[in-house]
């Protein structure tokens, strides 16, 4: 009897994943082959990282080198966040092995003529229009905000909830209204979704169009795209649950992110991800380079891998 042939684990590619998962209070820990959370009492529950788009480790979690060095070998992002999911401290980098798309990526930013397309492409997506014509970024980052304040009044008189405005303090979360942490809940689950996808796909995150100078700029762009198809409804679902007393107010972050993990998987998001960045980028009339004529192949093969940004 002959051993098989060694075949090497070719990570999955981030539409066929399952979208998020939260962890807090235990060790994180490569035991036996398996990925695992460890709690107090030495309970062992695996977690199927290889299907995972992004894992979110809260405070309480201690994480070890094996652990971090086979969710990169996976792709799984790996991020470090506030409780509540509502600040992000540090983020792995599964991706960014396309230097094609990068360049693709910031010419488009960079030149002011693309930029507006890919931002008015933008527009045209998240809200099922062509933007109005003859404006500015700055113009149409006006226009969107009160189209958005306008469909956060409709979506709250349709769950029956009060809303009074978007109020965001990470310093002060509890100090929040019940919607607005909802929000902020869902919001976190998107960003971290959309930034799994950008680096799978071989995006920068810091590159954005309509916002920028921020490290995730670009995750803040393709967020907005879907947030209010996806994270938005379903924060208010909950907000109107427990006002009816049919939840707790204090489960609401855990409510609102079963509830967009559902929403993920029901809507095949991570499915639309990719393809929508390179239609949004594509609308910039611009070419992906070609590459360079001097360039070497490297000495070593590179296995492929479940998608074009994911690095070994």
């Amino acid at each position: 009897m002959t051993d098989a042939p060694y075949v090497p684990l070719r990570p999955i590619p981030i539409k066929d994943r399952s979208a998020i998962v939260f962890l807090e209070y235990g060790q994180v820990d490569v035991i036996d082959s398996a990925f695992v959370l460890i709690d107090k009492n030495g309970a062992r529950v695996q977690i199927p990282v290889g299907g995972l788009a992004c894992l979110m480790l809260e405070p309480g979690i201690r994480i070890t080198h094996a652990a971090v060095t086979l969710a990169a070998r996976v792709g799984c992002l790996v991020v470090w966040v506030g409780e509540g999911g509502v600040r992000v401290y540090a983020a792995g980098q599964p991706g960014g092995a396309r230097a094609d798309r990068l360049l693709w990526q910031a010419a488009a930013a960079l030149d002011e003529t693309a930029r507006l397309k890919v931002v008015r492409a933008m527009y045209a997506v998240r809200f099922g229009e062509a933007p109005p014509g003859r404006r500015s970024v700055d113009q149409l980052r006006g226009i969107e905000g009160v189209r958005v304040r306008t469909m956060y009044q409709q979506l709250a008189r349709i769950h029956g909830i009060e809303w009074k405005s978007r109020r965001y303090e990470p310093d002060e979360w509890d100090a929040a209204d019940i919607p607005n942490r909802c929000l902020s809940a869902g919001t976190a689950c998107l960003y971290g979704l959309s930034e799994a996808a950008i680096l799978a796909a071989g995006y920068a995150p810091a590159i954005g169009f309509l916002h920028r100078g921020k490290p995730l700029s670009f995750v803040y762009d393709i967020a907005d795209v879907f947030k209010f198809e996806s994270v938005v409804p379903v924060a208010f679902t909950v907000a109107a649950r427990i006002a009816r007393g049919e939840l707790d107010s204090r489960d609401a972050e855990r409510h609102v992110r079963i509830g967009c993990r559902d929403a993920f998987r029901q809507t095949s998001l991570l499915e639309r991800i990719i393809p929508t960045i390179g239609g949004l980028i594509s609308a910039s009339e611009l070419t992906p380079p070609d590459e360079a004529p001097e360039g070497q192949p490297p000495a070593l093969p590179e296995p492929s891998s479940g998608d074009a940004g994911h690095r070994r």
